[in-house]
């Protein structure tokens, strides 16, 4: 491991994150202020983008997706590291929930937070608003670190490889379309690559290394219509489900594996409807819509098959029992106007904590005097792209705090911010000084 983060480069990047901070706090404001619902992040887009040429980013640009990338290049040659975060949020709901605070307001004050573990709440500054926790305040973070890699080169620092920021759009969705696009499409076009990826998703300041995979599952159980006042007659497709929905509840869920860092595998009923839907007539169709939790070896189409397993047992011993399972799938629209019909179906992914870009990742946070945590995340992020398909280097470094993501109660603390800052300019100047066995492909 070599360690580049000297005396002198530390108080060099504590230095100029200071000079930043209020800078950086002002514009993580400016970006929860802006909304950018899945499929309306133009605004956004627009505002990150001007921010990054002002603070001298090499080279800024937009996809035909609406994907934003912004470029730092060394002053010697290495790897490219890619900053991610997505632009999109979720909606901020019933607004009197929000205990006063604009869900776009941005609102900067002191107000009780938990600390990194939870363990204590504390009073301290935070930013207020939909997207505070995700992801805003970690984007703004983000864009920021790439400003202070460039204002480190415009010092004489030598800096190796390539900072490379990315904001998705879509990624709310929970099917990767703004990161497959980016990654597949728009990167190659640009004659332009990435060696390991850094997520701006929250994780309180410690090194996250992997999180389940997400299938969402459509099951439809099959009748027949009669008269509501006949019910004799058809076959209700509601009552049919009932076996098949105990059966997922009492036998499948049980058996499912468990990754000694991820957790068991899951599977979560969370939707039924029926068809025709009228309360005179007796229900041909039950649709059961299930959010199924894989860990690595397991694939959407071992979820499949073991539902299909527990239909055909059902079918042998009940004639009139008919149903199937599929992938459920969607057609995504982005605000540029182009549309992806995609599968709901995100990989599972961990790294080793021993793997040379986490190694290097934890050498910089040490050298800037952090304490170095591990941790995974219960959702799922785009990284289900990057190491979960690609098995390309990933980690998540953040200041947000996964607790108050999607709530009423979304904000994120200004002090983890500058940590956060110091510590993305860190791991960024010691990964690139690593050799290539840092970027070598995941496994698990």
């Amino acid at each position: 491991m070599k360690e580049i983060l000297d005396s002198a480069l530390v108080d060099k990047i504590k230095g100029l994150g200071e000079e930043m901070f209020d800078d950086m706090v002002a514009f993580a404001q400016k970006l929860v202020q802006t909304p950018s619902i899945s499929g309306t992040e133009f605004d956004l887009s627009e505002l990150a983008m001007l921010e990054m040429k002002k603070l001298g980013y090499d080279e800024v640009f937009r996809d035909d997706q609406g994907n934003i990338v912004g470029l730092v290049r060394g002053s010697e040659p290495g790897p490219t590291i890619m900053y991610n975060s997505h632009m999109d949020h979720v909606s901020p709901g019933d607004v009197s929930n929000w205990q006063g605070y604009d869900p776009y307001g941005g609102t900067l004050d002191i107000c009780e937070a938990d600390n990194q573990d939870k363990t204590l709440k504390e009073q301290t500054q935070c930013i207020h608003g939909r997207g505070a926790s995700d992801v805003k305040c970690g984007e703004a973070v983000q864009i920021y670190a790439g400003g202070l890699i460039a204002g480190l080169r415009g010092q004489g620092v030598p800096v190796k490889g390539n900072f490379m920021f990315t904001g998705v759009v879509q990624e709310e969705p929970a099917e990767m379309v703004g990161m497959v696009h980016l990654v597949d499409k728009t990167l190659p076009a640009r004659g332009l690559d990435y060696d390991a990826m850094v997520s701006s998703e929250a994780t309180s300041l410690k090194l996250y290394c992997g999180h389940r995979g997400r299938v969402e599952l459509l099951v439809t159980v099959y009748g027949r219509t009669s008269h509501g006042s006949a019910p004799w007659l058809g076959i209700n497709a509601i009552y049919k489900a009932i076996p098949l929905i105990q059966k997922l509840k009492d036998e499948l869920y049980p058996s499912l594996p468990k990754d000694e860092e991820l957790g068991q595998a899951s599977i979560s009923l969370n939707i039924i409807e029926c068809s025709p839907g009228a309360l005179s007539i007796v229900p041909d169709r039950c649709m059961l819509s299930i959010d199924r939790r894989t860990i690595p070896g397991e694939t959407a189409e071992t979820a499949v098959r073991q539902i299909k397993d527990i239909i055909a047992g059902l079918a042998a011993a009940d004639p009139e029992f008919r149903a199937d399972v599929v992938v459920k799938s969607a057609v995504e629209t982005s605000y540029t106007g182009m549309s992806y019909h995609v599968a709901k179906d995100m990989a599972p992914w961990k790294i080793s904590t021993e793997h040379g870009f986490v190694q290097a990742s934890q050498a910089a946070l040490e050298a800037l005097g952090q304490t170095v945590k591990y941790g995974y995340w219960d959702f799922g992020t785009d990284a289900s792209k990057t190491c979960g398909i690609d098995r390309k280097p990933t980690i998540g470094y953040s200041p947000m705090q996964e607790q108050y993501a999607h709530t009423p109660y979304d904000k994120c603390r200004t002090d983890y911010m500058k940590t956060a800052l110091e510590g993305n300019a860190a791991i960024f100047l010691s990964a690139a000084a690593q050799e290539k066995e840092a970027y070598q492909k995941v496994t698990w």
